[in-house]
C-alpha cells in the first residue's frame, strides 16, 4: 500500500472511496438539488486529464474557479484604475487648452462662440475630473474592498476539505489493507484445514485455532477500518456539501456584486455624456447667432478710417 501522506491531493483518485457501480445493495443516487446545476452535485470525483488520469481533486477545481474569479475581479479593477488615469490626463489636458490664447483676437458673434467653446473646454474637463473621482469611489473601491474580503473568506476552506479527502484516503487505504489480510488469514486457515493429518492431530488443532483466531481478528481489524472509513466519509461529506455550497454563495455574490458596479459605471458615463453635452449647449446657442453681416457691421464701425471718396480732379 502506498502512503497517502506522500501524495499531494491530485493523486488521491479512486482509492478514496467505492463507487456505486461496484456497491450494488446502494440505491440510485439522487441529486442533491436537481435542476440548480449546484456546486455540491457535480464536483465529487477527480478531474481527468486528455488521457484519461485523475489529475485535479474535484473540490480543487472549485478553489480554482474561486481564484479566477478574484483574479479577474482584480484585473477589472486594474482597468478600471487605467480609465481613471485615462480620465485625469484628459481633464488636464483640456483645462489647459481652454487657457490657450489661440484665436483670442477673432471679433464679432464669431468672437464671442469661440471664446464660449474655449469655455466649454475648461467646463468639459471639470466634467471628466469629476466622472474620474466618482470612478475611483463608487468603482474601483468597491471592487477591491469586495475582493479583500472574498479573499478572506475562501482563506477558510482553502486546506479544511483538502485534509478531509486525505484522510479519507487513508481510510480507505486501510480498509484495503485490513480486507486483504482478512483474505490471507482466512486462506492461511483453509489451507491448515485441508492438510489435517491424524497422526498430529494435535499438533495441527492447535495450528488451526491459532490462524482462527487470526482470522477472527483480521475479520475484526476490518470492521474498525470500514467503522473508521464510514466515519471519515460522513464527516467529508457533509463538509463538502456545507462548503460548495458556502463557495456558490460567494460566488453568487461576486457576480451580483460586480454586475451592480458595472452598471453604475454605465450609470456615470451616461451622467457624463449628459453633462458634456450640457456644455456645449451654449456654444451652439452662439453660433446660431453668429452673423457675417453683423459682426462686418461690428469691426467696421470700430476700425473704419473715413467716408469721403476720391472724386473726379477738376481744372
Amino acid at each position: 500500500p502506498f502512503d497517502v501522506s506522500q501524495k499531494p491531493l491530485s493523486l488521491i483518485n479512486c482509492v478514496t472511496f467505492p463507487l456505486p457501480s461496484v456497491m450494488p445493495d446502494q440505491p440510485e443516487q439522487q441529486l442533491l438539488k436537481p435542476n440548480e446545476w449546484s456546486y455540491c452535485d457535480y464536483f465529487w470525483t477527480d478531474k481527468k486529464d486528455p488521457q484519461g488520469t485523475p489529475s485535479v481533486g474535484g473540490f480543487e477545481v472549485l478553489l480554482q474557479k474561486q481564484l479566477k474569479g478574484k483574479q479577474m475581479q482584480k484585473e477589472m479593477a486594474e482597468f478600471v484604475r487605467e480609465r481613471i488615469k485615462i480620465e485625469d490626463e484628459y481633464s488636464k489636458n483640456l483645462s489647459k487648452l481652454s487657457q490657450s490664447p489661440l484665436a483670442a483676437q477673432e471679433e464679432g458673434t464669431l468672437g464671442e462662440a469661440w471664446a464660449q467653446l474655449k469655455r466649454s473646454c475648461h467646463d468639459e474637463a471639470e466634467v471628466h475630473l469629476k466622472f474620474s473621482n466618482k470612478l475611483q469611489c463608487e468603482v474601483e473601491k468597491p471592487l477591491l474592498t469586495f475582493r479583500d474580503n472574498f479573499k478572506k473568506e475562501l482563506k477558510k476552506y482553502d486546506h479544511h476539505i483538502i485534509d478531509l479527502r486525505k484522510q479519507l484516503a487513508s481510510r480507505y487505504a486501510g480498509v484495503e489493507k485490513a480486507r486483504k489480510a482478512l483474505a490471507d488469514r482466512q486462506k492461511d486457515l483453509e489451507v491448515k484445514t485441508q492438510q489435517l493429518d491424524i497422526k498430529h492431530m494435535n499438533k495441527h488443532e492447535e495450528d488451526i485455532k491459532k490462524a482462527r483466531r487470526k482470522s477472527t481478528q483480521a475479520g475484526d481489524d476490518l470492521m474498525h477500518n470500514v467503522d473508521l472509513y464510514n466515519r471519515a466519509q460522513s464527516k467529508w461529506f457533509e463538509e463538502m456539501v456545507t462548503t460548495s455550497l458556502e463557495l456558490e454563495r460567494l460566488e453568487v455574490e461576486r457576480v451580483e456584486m460586480i454586475r451592480q458596479d458595472l452598471r453604475q459605471y454605465t450609470t456615470l458615463r451616461h451622467e457624463t455624456d449628459m453633462f458634456n453635452q450640457s456644455t456645449v449647449e451654449p456654444v451652439d446657442q452662439l453660433l446660431q447667432s453668429v452673423d457675417p453681416a453683423k459682426d462686418r457691421e461690428l469691426w467696421v464701425q470700430e476700425h473704419k478710417t473715413g467716408e469721403l471718396r476720391p472724386v473726379d480732379m477738376d481744372i
